[in-house]
């Protein structure tokens, strides 16, 4: 968890601790994706291998090309996943250089395409509100394979269902551009 920790106050994000009661937070059981069909108990367990971490507005949770093994689950707050443009500059902050891809409140997960895969970000994450999330790195998803095997599976199931869906809304957005042409 070091590893991740040094990440995250590289970022500038404030380290909370241990997730403990992940089941606590009400809304987030009954309205996240991730996590509807976790019991109590299974969502605890989970709580139990990630890290809460809070951003300001403004400040950036997830960077586009930036390596990372970890996802997030927004607890509380509200975030801008935006996508610099095709030839805009890297390092420029210029307005109009990203288009807005999605705005993510309680209850959603991000990032879980480069924990499980590697790769670089694909888009970055900024905070529009204070934000509370609690981080989940790929070592931790195998512990929990390792200690709660039908916890990690439950986990994994449901990661599979949101990039399927994400897969699903994006081809119905190609087809639906390809068909106005």
């Amino acid at each position: 968890m070091k590893d991740i920790e040094e990440q995250l106050l590289a970022a500038g994000l404030e380290n909370l601790g241990p997730v403990e009661h992940l089941s606590h937070w009400p809304r987030l059981m009954q309205e996240s994706p991730l996590m509807q069909d976790f019991t109590p108990a299974e969502a605890d367990i989970l709580g139990s291998v990630m890290l809460r971490v809070r951003a300001q507005p403004g400040q950036v949770l997830i960077s586009e090309d930036d390596a990372s093994d970890f996802m997030m689950l927004l607890l509380s707050g509200t975030v801008d996943v935006v996508k610099r443009k095709v030839g805009a500059d890297v390092d420029a902050e210029e307005p109009g250089g990203t288009t807005r891809l999605a705005v993510l409140k309680d209850g959603a997960s991000l990032g879980e395409m480069s924990m499980l895969d590697g790769e670089p970000r694909y888009a970055s994450c900024i905070a529009l509100t204070e934000v509370e999330a609690a981080v989940l790195v790929r070592s931790g998803v195998a512990r929990l394979i390792v200690s709660h095997p039908t916890v990690g599976a439950k986990l994994l199931v449901k990661i599979t269902q949101l990039l399927a869906q994400r897969l699903r809304n994006t081809s119905n957005q190609v087809i639906r551009l390809l068909k106005e042409q």
